[in-house]
């Protein structure tokens, strides 16, 4: 059997969906269909800093079609979205964050999570983006406990205070006087990231700059 052969069958079995919407793809389409490519929320919203990121971006808005895939993504097992996401996140930060990184790294998961669900989905989210973006992934962080999920704190002070301490760098020879670029899934708060990168900047990164798939807006999480 040849492999277009196989590739035929397995789609006549499992029809290739949109990452997005999960409708039918076209014989053209390629993981987004037509219509989800035309009207994805863009992330429009300020350019964002922090105190130890000095610059942060994400394609897409976290809201409807795109929050929902990143559910499947992060809890569903669906762990080929990477792929697609990657491609997304690799062409936004070659145009926004050009010339501010040349190391790549993600948030760690902790381990609990990555036993639950199988794989560390900031890991697969950074390899998909360097390997579009010419850079692999270099590991500078640990997670060493496992505190309560992000999305169960009420506000962003308890998110801040959540995720206070619990990283730790790995080798900081590795990335000591470095431009690091950042990795991670979704940005609500922007908590998670502001810790890590103060983890960074601590150990000996030069800068830290962030990116991630998708934001949510900065209002929405200010209460």
């Amino acid at each position: 059997m040849t492999r277009n052969f196989l590739a035929g069958l397995l789609d006549l079995l499992y029809p290739p969906k949109c990452v997005f919407c999960r409708g039918l793809l076209e014989p053209d389409e390629r993981e987004i269909c037509r219509e989800c490519r035309m009207n994805l929320p863009v992330f429009d919203g300020p350019q964002r800093t922090g105190r130890y990121f000095s610059a942060l971006c994400a394609p897409l808005r976290y809201e409807g079609v795109v929050r929902e895939s990143l559910l499947r993504y992060k809890f569903g097992g669906l762990r080929q979205y990477a792929a697609c996401y990657g491609e997304l996140l690799a062409a936004a930060a070659s145009t926004r964050l050009a010339g501010k990184f040349n190391l790549i790294t993600w948030v760690p998961a902790g381990r609990r999570r990555r036993r639950k669900r199988g794989y560390d989905q900031a890991l697969l989210l950074a390899e998909e983006t360097g390997k579009r973006l010419g850079l692999r992934p270099v590991p500078t962080l640990r997670k060493p406990r496992d505190n309560p999920a992000q999305s169960s704190m009420a506000n962003a002070g308890s998110r801040r205070a959540n995720v206070m301490g619990v990283y730790e760098p790995v080798r900081p020879e590795r990335f000591a006087g470095k431009r690091v670029l950042l990795i991670d899934d979704i940005i609500t708060t922007g908590a998670t990231l502001s810790e890590a990168a103060r983890t960074l900047r601590t150990a000996g990164a030069a800068d830290v700059v962030c990116a991630a798939l998708a934001a949510a807006d900065e209002r929405e999480n200010s209460r």
